[in-house]
């Protein structure tokens, strides 16, 4: 046991490291209560991610309860293989093969949003730009020299990088412009990127959804006891003095 959890800090703090630095991070602003935010982010996850990245702790089933989606609704529109309803979302692509093809196999994405955080995933999604030095074309404004391609650019389409020069010949970056639209607009592409990072958020822990909604309930415990408690405590303590 001791040596997997330090194995595990050992994958997430290098992880950690890169959400912060000088890179500015967009604020996300996702809302988990959303169920219908959460349903457009799973359809976009299983569309344009589960191809290549597994999410391996999560079930259909599960994912069907918490997003008030029936398992028929899931089983029509979210799930396209050969997998059951009980299954996790894996994917049939072999890590030898992905890893051949990538140059290392694409990670899991069920906690990817505890280990970068979801400033950096929605920032990330959307700080694509081209460069015709990388294998696929595309580099990324956070993650620079990023080893995959851009998935939702048919969603997004294709953006340059602007960059300031400074001493010593230091580029910083200050703004992407649009060469080819795609399918949606500015706004309309910030939204989707919010709803796919509100789902990778939800995967990373399924039971705060449950957690927050039982919280209430035990603050609310809590106060009514201790409103009982004092009471007791007066007519305990009435005839000491």
């Amino acid at each position: 046991m001791k040596k997997l959890i330090f194995a595990f800090l050992l994958a997430v703090a290098p992880m950690a490291g890169m959400a912060s630095g000088d890179v500015h991070l967009d604020d996300a602003d996702i809302d988990l209560g959303d169920q219908a935010s959460l349903q457009r982010g799973a359809r976009l996850f299983v569309n344009y991610c589960l191809s290549c990245h597994s999410a391996r702790f999560e079930r259909y089933n599960r994912m069907a309860r918490d997003l008030g989606l029936t398992k028929e609704e899931v089983t029509k529109n979210l799930m396209f293989a050969s997998e059951k309803i009980g299954d996790t979302m894996t994917i049939a692509m072999k890590p030898e093969h992905s890893a051949k093809w990538f140059g290392k196999t694409p990670p899991d994405l069920s906690v990817v949003t505890r280990a970068r955080g979801v400033d950096w995933i929605y920032t990330y999604l959307r700080s694509f730009y081209l460069d015709p030095s990388r294998p696929f074309g595309v580099n990324n404004t956070v993650f620079k020299d990023v080893g995959m391609p851009d998935a939702l650019e048919e969603l997004q389409g294709t953006q340059r990088a602007v960059f300031q020069e400074h001493e010593e010949g230091h580029k910083v970056f200050e703004k992407f412009e649009q060469v080819k639209p795609g399918l949606m607009s500015p706004e309309e592409f910030d939204s989707a990127v919010r709803d796919l990072t509100a789902f990778l958020a939800y995967v990373g822990e399924p039971i705060q959804m449950e957690r927050k909604r039982l919280g209430v309930w035990v603050l609310l415990f809590i106060a009514i006891f201790w409103v009982l408690a004092y009471f007791l405590k007066k007519e305990y303590w009435k005839d000491v003095h």
